[in-house]
Parts: C-alpha cells; structure tokens; sequence
C-alpha cells in the first residue's frame, strides 16, 4: 500500500491513513458550548468515509476566550464532559482517532460573546474583530490562561479525545504571542523569542504535570502578511523549541484574519457572502461595496499561489524537527498529495474545504473515484459559519 493511504502514528494516535480532517468552525454547540448531535452526525459522516483521523472545531478553554463564530465549542467546564463522551464514542466506532483544537480567541473575539474586554499580549486593536480596544494582560491574567489549558487538556482526556491540538495559528491569543506584531510587551513575556514562546512551554509543563505523556499537538503559524508579524525563520526556531517542550506534532499553517483569506485562498474575495453574512460588511455604504469589488481582484493576487501554499513552509519545519509534520492549506489534489507524503515534505496531509464540500472524499480519492476535491475555493464557507452552521456554498450565497 503506498505511504498516502498507509496507517501512521504520533505519539500512540493510530491513525488510518495521511488524510486528516483539519480543525473547522462548525457553529454546532449549544449556549454552552457543547456539542450537538448535529456534530455527532457530521463527524461520524467524515470519519466512515475514510479520514485517517479528526481533529474538532476549536474549543475555548474559558469563557475570556471563547469565540465570538456562531454557536462555537467550549471545554471550560466538568459538565460539559458527557456531551463529549457522546461524540468521542461515535467517532470511535469507526475506529477513527478524534483530536480536541483547543484555543483561546485573545483579541479575536467580542465583549457581547465574552462578557468582558477581550484581552490580549498588549493593547493592539484587531482590523477584523475588534468592536473594542483589548486590555493588556498581566500577570495573573496570564497564569489563569495557563492553567486554563491544562485543565481543558485533562477534561478531553476523561472525555475519551485521543489527543489535543493547541491552536498557535491564525491570531488567536497564542499566536498573539508568538508574534511581535501583537506582543509588544517589555516584561519576560514578550521581547525575544523565548520571552514570546514562554506562555507556550509554561502551557507544556502545566499539561505534562497533569496527564504525563497524553498526545500533545500544535497549530502553528509558519508565517503571515503583517508588517513585524511571524515570519519563516522564527516559526521554524518555534518548531524546534515545541519540541523541546514536548510537543508530540506540528500542523503547518499560515495567515491571520487580518491578512484576509491569506490563510484560506481562492481567486476572488467571496464579498457577496460577506455582505449577506458578516455585520461589519452589512452595512457599507453602496460606494465603499462598489469600492471593495474594484480593490478586492487587487488583493487578492498577494495571495498566491491558490494551492500547496503552505508545503515550502513545511519542508523547512519538517527538516528543523523529528517530531511528526502536517500541512493544510489547498493541497486538494491526489498526485500533490502522494508527491508531499511520498517525497518526506510532510507527514500527514490536512484539509478543510474538502471535506466541507466531499465528507467522504478519502474513499474517493483512495478509490480512484476522483483525483481530486470538487471544492472551488469561492470561501463562502469561511464566511457563513458567523451566522450559521457549517455548510458548501458552492458558489452561492443562501
């Protein structure tokens, strides 16, 4: 059996080929956080046709956190362990592993979702989010963020997850500060590199003194278009210092929401669902609607190539570290994937879009069905999941 559909293993997660659903908001929670059985059925759809292995949408560790999507997951809370024992017994009956994102939305959320000021690295408003300046953190603040990702390590564990994935991608609260564009902080958690990476180990050493050698993964940002923002040559010094800490695997990504569709590209920008969808976007003036549709097939051409775009950044990782590697990011093709699996670029293949549009679509690919995904990159998922559940647009605002 070639390597692309042949089982592999990270840190005792058995999975059953290279194919991996990579984490997506799927608006499928209750108020509280939990999980619908809608969540159960979409999984379980994925999980029989054929993914090696699941990783969830992001779960918030603590209120402070949560994200401001519709209908996102939490993971804060003793009660919420049943719910997931549910889904994580679902998954399982297809002997497909299931992984819990965990996150914490730093200044990527709202007050009206939170209940309080979002906080952050520092005081740096958000283009994209922001509907209120952040608070700085302090000391305690950052303690409590710590030992809030231990704790939601321990619930997935009683939970039945078969390993975790810490969200240090896309802008979110650790993310912020690995990056020096959002950590401008002066103390011992910002400045340098390891000053910037030590909320990260200190998550690491909180985590492994409570559930030892459970799998332990990250997201991580190899780079992103923001003027002192991550760049290659330090996301490739973090991968190094993840190991060190124990991290069990890396999922390369890229790009920051206020980049744009940086880290999930296509031809166009999907205005047409943004102004249907998103509040900041509903209410532009009919001029600066027109305005966006004249400057948007100019900045979208900074954002290229349209696939593979993440897999240079991987094989620079993947050459910087033993642990396993995983990239995302529009590798929809078979012939790309088996040359990246096959080549020793990456490890693992990790998707999105594809199974938003396809649930199935490794037995399609493995069957020889199809040679590649029918996704076509118009993004109006990225965009509808602020209002509703996850779904395939196709094209087609609705």
């Amino acid at each position: 059996m070639e390597k692309l559909f042949s089982t592999g293993e990270i840190a005792g997660i058995r999975f059953k080929n290279r194919l991996i659903r990579s984490a997506t908001h799927e608006g499928m929670a209750d108020a509280e956080g939990r999980p619908l059985p809608v969540l159960s059925e979409l999984y379980t759809k994925i999980a029989r046709g054929g993914a090696g292995g699941i990783i969830t949408g992001e779960a918030a560790v603590s209120p402070a956190g949560k994200s401001s999507g519709h209908h996102s997951l939490m993971i804060h809370h003793d009660d919420l362990i049943p719910a997931y024992k549910e889904l994580t017994r679902a998954v399982h009956e297809f002997d497909t592993p299931l992984v819990l994102q965990l996150q914490h939305c730093g200044r990527q959320t709202a007050a009206r979702a939170t209940g309080t000021t979002p906080i952050a690295p520092s005081a740096v408003w958000d283009r994209f989010y922001s509907e209120e300046m952040p608070r700085e953190m302090d000391e305690g603040d950052i303690k409590g963020v710590i030992k809030d990702f231990a704790a939601a390590v321990v619930r997935a564990r009683e939970a039945g997850f078969d390993g975790v994935q810490y969200l240090a991608a896309h802008g979110y609260l650790l993310s912020q500060f690995l990056s020096r564009y959002t950590n401008r902080r002066t103390d011992r958690w910002g400045g340098s590199l390891e000053n910037r990476f030590r909320i990260v180990n200190e998550i690491f050493r909180e985590t492994r003194n409570a559930v030892g050698d459970y799998p332990l993964l990250v997201k991580l940002n190899a780079f992103d278009a923001r003027k002192n923002g991550m760049r290659i040559e330090e996301a490739v010094e973090i991968s190094r210092m993840l190991e060190a800490a124990g991290c069990d695997g890396i999922e390369v990504s890229n790009g920051v929401f206020e980049d744009g569709l940086n880290s999930v590209r296509g031809p166009k920008l999907p205005l047409d669902a943004a102004y249907v969808h998103l509040p900041q976007y509903k209410n532009f003036s009919s001029f600066k609607k027109k305005l966006y549709r004249v400057i948007g097939p100019l900045l979208i051409k900074s954002f290229r190539p349209y696939y593979n775009y993440n897999v240079a950044a991987a094989a620079r990782i993947k050459k910087a570290v033993s642990i396993p590697v995983m990239v995302v990011g529009g590798v929809h093709r078979l012939a790309d994937m088996r040359e990246i699996v096959d080549g020793g670029t990456a490890d693992y293949i990790s998707m999105s879009r594809p199974f938003i549009i396809e649930p199935d679509i490794v037995d399609r690919l493995s069957s020889g069905w199809q040679a590649a995904s029918r996704c076509i990159l118009c993004n109006y998922c990225s965009i509808g999941i602020a209002v509703g559940q996850l779904k395939c647009y196709y094209g087609k605002v609705r």
